[in-house]
């Protein structure tokens, strides 16, 4: 058995009473006796005996769902933070605009019925009570693909979808110029644009969905409604660089400029903001091994592996990733809050973060990350290269607060197929970016000051963003950027399992056939006494790290 890992004892046992489970024993270090772990490998996964020694972060388990999801959401918007109550700023004759978030999150996506549909089915039935019947439903969509009907309608619901769609529920446009209206700039001269129905709205109401601590805060109006010449400010190659970690808001560069921009947009607008909380609950039923400690497996959880892991090596990649396109998770969930923006998102964020974060003692040199089938920007659609490189770099390396896991000039090791594979619809501009400014650098700086405007003008990608269903042409550099406090941490990134080295090559990592490889060419730098650590998924867990 892998035992807990020593002197891990951050929290006092009082407050571990208040915790989900005994947090000490979420990180464990492996013995010659442990147990194989699953790793994510895009839309597969590993089994894979790691090095005696390893420490392995797995996440906490789920919270208790609220018992009745529906009755929490009247209550917040009765008892709101720092606001009157939503019926207390109603009347007939306004104007009132929601803005919602799209399906980037929660992912997988949920069960229905989605917790969007569940707030808006609220907060129109108080609307209509009190007579309010200029409404918009917005899809806070900012440069992401354009949701499809039938993704809305799963989104929104039936109910909300035949009364507005399609002409008073819709996305978000960045680039119809007719529809944006600029509010000001900020004491950083940063530009605030947003959508022109919101703006010129009585009431703005904002229907959000936490999932990590990037999420929600002025961040939800001020990205999510706005076009290019806002997030040009803060989505840049030297703003994300400065971002120590994403899921501290504090810390992030990206988070202050958005905040400096939602505090003009709330002096300007009446904002009204929801913000919701689910557990980590991805995987149930007969699924629910993945979320476990591999060396508590059952023999019917190993049964299930085994019958898991032949059907997807017995599928094709088209089926397979068929499959895991159409399934849904059972999150439950855990808050809601309605108000002003500020100590809504407060409350929001202390109820992700007794979901996610897990404390950690000090960093290793090596850290393994497993890349999944799936990431915000890939729904329904391909993990190309350039969002693997996101989802590793950008996202998984970031999972941590205080420090990364994995020393400076350290080695990461990023576990995925990587395969030239793009979506042609959904992520046109991501293959050019890909074999033509990836083919002449890979530094962010160079990228930005070569390329990015060429893009973001570029009239046939925003012609597929605005009629079709294309990320907006500058949204691979975003990607890119993500990355860069990896790249610049990091002394290394190896790509285990990759199954076409060129790609790696492109991505600038170091290409190995296995897990097995890719350690022993990381442990051949830095020594066999490299200490490593695998950040385990399902679900997604945060390293408080000393």
């Amino acid at each position: 058995m892998a035992r807990p890992e020593a002197k891990l004892k951050e929290l006092k046992p009082s407050e571990l009473k208040r915790e989900v489970g005994a947090r000490r024993d979420l990180v464990v270090t492996l013995n010659r006796r442990s147990e194989r772990r699953l790793i994510a490998y895009g839309d597969d996964f590993l089994f894979e005996k790691l090095p005696v020694g390893t420490r392995v972060i797995y996440p906490p388990p789920p919270l208790d769902p609220l018992p009745d999801p529906d009755q929490a959401i009247r209550y917040a918007l009765l008892h709101p933070e720092n606001a009157d109550p939503l019926f207390a700023q109603l009347d007939p004759n306004m104007r009132v605009t929601i803005a919602i978030d799209d399906i980037s999150l929660p992912l997988p996506p949920m069960r229905r019925p989605d917790i969007r549909e569940r707030l808006l089915n609220q907060v129109l039935r108080t609307l209509a009570d009190y007579g309010v019947d200029d409404v918009h439903l917005v899809i806070a969509t900012s440069l992401h693909r354009r949701m499809t009907e039938s993704e809305i309608r799963r989104m929104v619901g039936e109910k909300a979808f035949r009364q507005y769609w399609p002409d008073r529920l819709y996305n978000f446009d960045a680039e119809n110029r007719a529809e944006l209206a600029m509010l000001g700039k900020t004491e950083h001269d940063e530009e605030v644009w947003i959508s022109k129905r919101a703006a010129d709205s009585d009431l703005l109401i904002y229907l959000n969905l936490n999932l990590v601590p990037m999420d929600g805060g002025h961040k939800s109006v001020a990205v999510g409604l706005a076009p290019y010449r806002s997030l040009r400010h803060h989505h840049n190659a030297a703003t994300l660089r400065d971002c120590h970690s994403y899921m501290d808001p504090t810390a992030s560069a990206l988070h202050r400029s958005a905040d400096r921009m939602g505090r003009l947009i709330n002096r300007t607008l009446n904002v009204f903001q929801i913000e919701t909380a689910v557990n980590n609950q991805m995987y149930g039923g007969i699924l629910d091994f993945l979320q476990k400690n591999e060396d508590r497996f059952s023999d019917w959880d190993r049964l299930r592996l085994k019958g898991f892991k032949w059907t997807l090596r017995n599928l094709s990649d088209e089926l397979r990733r068929q499959m895991m396109n159409q399934y849904a998770a059972p999150y439950g969930m855990t808050g809601v809050w309605a108000g002003e923006t500020e100590a809504v998102h407060a409350r929001a964020l202390a109820k992700v973060f007794q979901q996610y974060s897990v404390p950690v003692k000090g960093q290793s040199d090596i850290l393994i990350v497993g890349v999944p089938y799936i990431c915000p920007y890939n729904v329904n659609s391909i993990m190309n290269p350039v969002l693997v490189q996101c989802t590793g770099l950008g996202y998984l390396f970031n999972m941590y607060r205080g420090k990364p896991l994995v020393r400076e000039g350290g080695t990461i090791i990023v576990c995925h197929p990587l395969r030239d594979e793009f979506h042609p619809e959904h992520h046109p501009s991501y293959i050019e970016f890909f074999h033509r400014c990836l083919a002449q650098t890979t530094d962010a700086s160079e990228l930005e000051r070569n390329f990015e405007h060429e893009f973001a003008r570029n009239p046939t990608y925003i012609h597929m963003y605005r009629y079709g269903h294309a990320y907006h042409g500058v949204h691979p550099f975003y990607m890119w950027y993500w990355g860069e406090p990896a790249r610049q941490h990091a002394g290394r990134v190896i790509a285990a399992g990759c199954e076409e080295p060129e790609v790696a090559a492109r991505l600038g990592w170091e290409p190995a056939d296995t897990l097995d490889e890719a350690i022993a060419m990381a442990t051949s730098e830095l020594g066999r006494s490299a200490t490593i650590s695998y950040l385990h998924l399902p679900p997604l867990v945060i390293a408080d790290v000393e």
